[in-house]
């Protein structure tokens, strides 16, 4: 049996009335740029998450910069961020015209140490970017007051992290505002790209939509000179019919992560995911450690089985960052792990035969 990482073809086929009605709707509509269906999806995604304003863009990645962006970063300010993420993360933060200043992770959660930003604040620091690795949330509270100690805003990277909770509260109504993508393969996956912001700041979601709008709410009249970062009306309105199965594809993801979990939990020198206490995983991946994880990736593949590495170069090590001269040293937790993750296949809609497979091979692998 093959066990695909992920299947959004399967997926699709599970709403494919609902999906193509709502295309059509669209297109019969040409409502293709802005229009309801995109102020019909801002309006749904703010009550899912729990928050008044939702500025909708084309992408994760125009969502940080967009962000940024509103909240007024001078040039030689610093912004503090995890060491273990994707690049769009850091490098939106020198986009922004700020100097992104890494920080080491907790060496269970994959989130960023709390200990290690409270180290990293310098008198030009201004603000933090917290990331919800894999779809944990990362430790909020103890963020938030350093936040407040330092008069910092929290900008919430919950690409990853679509419902997820800390004590309670979901992931994106912590700090001033907070980022989402919609790239196909995340737990709220689009048809294309697609992003979001979410605030409860009435005047910082004002200023992102002109930034994201060529500057002004109103055509022709440019405030501010902004950018072109526009959700179109097709993912709007796709993304509103997946919002619906939201919540149902969450819950199975953890019925799938808990079978993993009884699996695999006692494999030697295998090392699955930490769920820390009062957070709730959303498990948009399921990512293992393993001293040989190469071999690992190498034995899964070649049986039908498909594996990511989420990321294999830590930030602070990518040739994008050299200039820094940043050490293994100064991030041992994120320099370590970048050498011993590997997700293994996870999506709604995985079968318990497909993850036995899965089991059995990991099992089969060897401990040496």
């Amino acid at each position: 049996m093959n066990v695909p990482f992920a299947d959004l073809n399967l997926q699709y086929h599970t709403i494919k009335d609902e999906i193509d009605q709502a295309i059509a709707s669209v297109i019969r509509d040409s409502a293709f740029i802005r229009g309801p269906y995109v102020d019909a999806f801002e309006q749904e995604f703010a009550e899912a998450v729990g928050v008044s304003h939702c500025v909708s863009c084309a992408n994760g990645t125009d969502a940080l910069y967009i962000a940024m962006r509103a909240l007024g970063i001078a040039a030689g300010a610093e912004v503090i961020t995890t060491a273990h993420s994707w690049i769009s993360t850091s490098s939106m933060i020198t986009h922004s015209g700020a100097n992104v200043v890494f920080c080491d992770t907790d060496a269970r959660t994959f989130t960023i140490d709390p200990a290690a930003i409270e180290n990293a604040i310098t008198p030009q620091t201004v603000g933090i970017i917290p990331v919800h690795l894999y779809g944990q949330p990362a430790d909020m509270d103890a963020i938030m007051a350093i936040a407040r100690k330092h008069k910092l805003w929290v900008l919430e990277d919950c690409a990853q992290a679509h419902l997820a909770r800390y004590k309670g509260q979901q992931v994106g109504t912590f700090g001033e505002a907070a980022t989402f993508s919609f790239y196909p393969g995340k737990n709220l996956g689009a048809m294309g790209d697609a992003g979001a912001i979410v605030t409860n700041d009435a005047a910082l979601a004002t200023r992102m939509a002109k930034i994201a709008r060529h500057g002004g709410l109103t055509k022709h009249q440019h405030e501010v000179e902004g950018i072109n970062s526009r959700l179109d009306g097709l993912q709007a309105a796709i993304l509103s019919v997946k919002l619906r199965h939201l919540s149902a594809w969450t819950n199975a993801r953890r019925a799938a992560a808990a079978i993993y979990d009884a699996g695999l939990s006692q494999i030697q020198n295998l090392t699955i995911p930490y769920l820390a206490a009062e957070r709730e995983h959303v498990y948009h991946l399921y990512t293992v450690q393993h001293p040989r994880r190469d071999e690992l990736a190498r034995h899964l593949n070649a049986n039908g089985v498909q594996t990511a590495v989420n990321y294999p170069t830590a930030l602070p090590f990518l040739q994008s960052y050299k200039r820094l001269g940043l050490r293994p040293e100064e991030f041992p937790n994120a320099h370590r792990h970048q050498s011993r993750i590997l997700s293994l296949p996870m999506f709604s809609e995985i079968t318990t035969a497909q993850q036995s497979v899965v089991i059995d091979l990991v099992a089969t692998f060897g401990p040496s």
